[in-house]
């Protein structure tokens, strides 16, 4: 199934299409058909001669009825424009459409109906120009009249099309169904709406958004017809155990349990004719069927942080729409952040502005787990991000940015040091000692960070001998700008790392001893393979020296000594980084 929503000015004959294309009244559970008050959506559907079922969402177009519009086309993923031949392009065409593209959807066809009244030429022709100033390009355009039915094969042919093109939702996304309509049966509560993605069974509990409260499916329909399970894009209805129907509202929404982040801070990325510092600070913010008041404070041109009046379900990516009801505006928006940090002290905003400024309109797991340095899988899964292939992974479900945990490593070697140097008679520090002045939240972070040159034992950490800290200290000040340019034999006699005290660092591994004379940090390998991995596999010895900013005495030793512990393989002259 595929859901397409309609769109388009007050009586150019939106409802009409619908009757004509399916034959049916547009089901808006109006009291009088016993279901409780009007949701004011109108649903039909049909099948298409390709054999897709197809699911129409009849929006109102009343300039009064704009929160309407948005609950209905805010979850699909394309829209039929309809525009009258006898009107033409219509104040409610524009902010429809305009509504449309900030809502990011860019499927979709145009429809001129009416054209049993007058020449559609003119209004087709506004239409597309109008469209193609707000970006919404190329939708494919069908004249059609709903009285005399002239049009209707190349509409439902245009259709059938649409649909086939569409894309296929993910099945295994996590559910979050926005109700759009809800009314009382006996023994229960039925809700209504759009399932953009996800899977959602006869049985599965769900928790109902903001109240938190865990309710069961009982049973699902779609379109008049009872199923097992449901997948998107759907229309359905899910009969609900453990609610009552006065409980429910529109713009809750019913997600899978422990799947998004319920907030109401975020940061986002405005698409907007005005900068963000001249819009007005109380705005509503749209999406899926939600209407939500929320409190604007600008960051850059673009970006922004809201405040929002509800808790909301949200995963960075999402997209949404703000609005101002004063002056009928609307601006698209997407989700930068849903744990944004405090801005409290000064030159925040503007720090905030230039870190957002270079983040994508769907910030990965690698970028989230860089600006936060340590998160929970969990933590990282509620956002909506995958871990990074190259994330730190610490038991029990921590993950450490790579960059983070070295820089962490390197803080608790310098804490280590400076106390050894205050209490040369106890040069240790507890775990909870070394917790505390690193600002972890558990010691088993602690004691993962004591690897060589740091160990473990006995309840505290201990850095290596004074002389070896220092050397390895001047060795990695020498290498700042050129990590793999090992020095020569006489330098590293200068650094001090000759005879028992870079045996002792090799031994606590400290430094790499690739070969006589080849000394590198003793996380050098871990670096290099980060590098070697970016390149085009496989490689040449040449192509890692180039890579690395190094010469072959160092290279091909880093190379071998990779290649000893697994990390890449050697086929001939060539190498490869072996997927881990």
């Amino acid at each position: 199934m595929q859901v397409i929503a309609t769109a388009g000015h007050a009586g150019h004959g939106k409802s009409a299409l619908v009757r004509a294309l399916t034959g049916m009244e547009a089901d808006r559970w109006t009291e009088e058909r016993g279901r409780g008050p009007s949701a004011a959506l109108g649903i039909a559907w049909t099948r298409l001669p390709s054999g897709r079922r197809l699911a129409l969402v009849d929006v109102p177009g009343h300039e009064r009825r704009v929160t309407d519009m948005l609950a209905g086309a805010g979850p699909v993923p394309a829209a039929m424009m309809v525009v009258a031949a006898d009107e033409g392009w219509m104040p409610q065409s524009q902010e429809h459409a305009e509504a449309l593209h900030a809502l990011g959807v860019r499927h979709g066809l145009l429809a001129i109906t009416r054209a049993d009244l007058a020449d559609p030429t003119h209004a087709l022709r506004q239409a597309r120009a109008r469209l193609e100033d707000i970006g919404l390009r190329g939708l494919e355009a069908v004249t059609v009249s709903s009285v005399t039915g002239a049009g209707l094969p190349d509409l439902i042919a245009a259709l059938d099309r649409l649909v086939a093109r569409l894309p296929v939702p993910d099945p295994g996304a996590p559910v979050r169904l926005w109700v759009d309509g809800a009314y009382a049966v006996d023994g229960g509560t039925v809700v209504t709406g759009t399932l953009g993605a996800g899977c959602i069974r006869a049985g599965d509990e769900l928790v109902l958004t903001p109240r938190g409260r865990t309710v069961r499916v009982r049973a699902l329909e779609s379109l008049n017809e009872p199923v097992e399970q449901l997948t998107g894009v759907s229309r359905v209805a899910l009969h609900l155990h453990g609610v009552d129907h006065d409980a429910v509202s529109r713009g809750m929404a019913l997600v899978s349990a422990d799947r998004w982040t319920m907030t109401t801070c975020i940061d986002v990325r405005l698409s907007f004719a005005e900068a963000s510092g001249r819009l007005p600070r109380q705005m509503v913010l749209h999406i899926g069927a939600a209407a939500v008041p929320v409190r604007l404070r600008p960051l850059g041109p673009d970006t922004a942080r809201l405040t929002l009046n509800a808790r909301l379900p949200l995963h960075v990516g999402d997209r949404a729409i703000l609005r101002d009801p004063a002056r009928r505006a609307v601006a698209g928006m997407r989700v930068l952040d849903v744990r944004p940090p405090t801005l409290v002290r000064r030159g925040a905003n503007t720090a905030r502005a230039r870190e957002l400024a270079s983040w994508p309109d769907r910030p990965d797991g690698a970028l989230l787990l860089r600006r936060h340095g340590m998160l929970r899988e969990r933590e990282l899964a509620l956002m909506g991000c995958r871990p990074p292939k190259d994330a730190v992974r610490l038991e029990p479900d921590w993950l450490a940015d790579p960059a983070h945990w070295e820089r962490l490593h390197q803080r608790l070697a310098e804490e280590l040091a400076r106390h050894a140097a205050a209490h040369p008679l106890a040069p240790g520090l507890t775990l909870e000692a070394a917790r505390l002045r690193l600002g972890l939240p558990s010691r088993a972070l602690v004691a993962a960070l004591a690897r060589p040159p740091l160990r473990l034992a006995g309840g505290r950490v201990y850095g290596p001998p004074p002389q070896v800290a220092e050397a390895v200290r001047r060795l990695r000040a020498e290498l700042a700008d050129a990590p793999f340019r090992a020095p020569e034999a006489d330098r590293l006699a200068e650094l001090g790392l000759t005879g028992p005290t870079l045996a002792a660092a090799v031994a606590a591994g400290a430094v790499l001893r690739l070969a006589d004379g080849v000394v590198l940090p003793g996380d050098a390998d871990r670096q290099a393979l980060r590098i070697l991995a970016g390149l085009p596999q496989p490689f040449t010895v040449a192509e890692a020296g180039r890579a690395l900013g190094t010469s072959g005495r160092v290279a091909i030793p880093l190379l071998e000594h990779l290649d000893r512990q697994g990390l890449t393989e050697r086929d001939g002259d060539h190498r490869r980084v072996r997927a881990r």
